[in-house]
């Protein structure tokens, strides 16, 4: 379990350092092939670039370097694997983005209807990343108890410890 936990915090943290990378340097994502996408995008004049990675937090800054090491001695199966899943990502969110907009009812030109997708991801990644936040806290919180509680169970001497008391305090099935 924590390896596939471990597995998905480097497809996002990879993910997220494609993304900024993308952003940063006016290209597209890497499509599902692993070959970048054309998109209206115009790219940014050089000057804009290190402006945008002053604009990240020094945490996203970090996080962007200690991804990209990531990446670099990733083999290249991997690579490929976690450009596949970013960009299976990014088409769920761009259909997803679309059912909004089509289940809002408005009608849009393509200038707008790509402005409105846009805003659509742009939020619901911020969404997504305070549920994440939010859940992460609470799952401390609820934690934290059980901690204790074990911290004083697993203290006292393995002979004295009551077998009621060992399974009251595991769940029931």
């Amino acid at each position: 379990m924590g390896g596939k936990r471990n597995l998905h915090v480097v497809v996002a943290g990879v993910a997220f350092s494609i993304s900024v990378a993308g952003l940063a340097f006016g290209q597209a994502p890497p499509s599902p092939g692993g070959v970048p996408t054309k998109q209206a995008r115009p790219n940014p004049a050089p000057q804009q670039v290190p402006e945008r990675w002053r604009n990240l937090s020094p945490q996203d800054q970090e996080r962007f370097r200690s991804n990209v090491e990531r990446w670099r001695q990733m083999p290249p199966e991997e690579r490929r694997e976690l450009r596949e899943r970013e960009g299976w990502r990014q088409q769920r969110l761009k259909r997803e983005a679309e059912d909004a907009l089509r289940n809002s009812g408005l009608q849009l030109e393509a200038e707008r209807r790509e402005q409105y997708e846009r805003r659509y991801i742009q939020e619901r990644k911020q969404i997504e990343q305070a549920l994440r936040r939010e859940l992460q806290e609470k799952r401390q919180r609820e934690l934290a108890p059980v901690v204790e509680r074990l911290k004083k169970e697993f203290a006292q001497p393995q002979g004295s410890a009551t077998p009621a008391a060992a399974v009251s305090s595991t769940p029931a099935k």
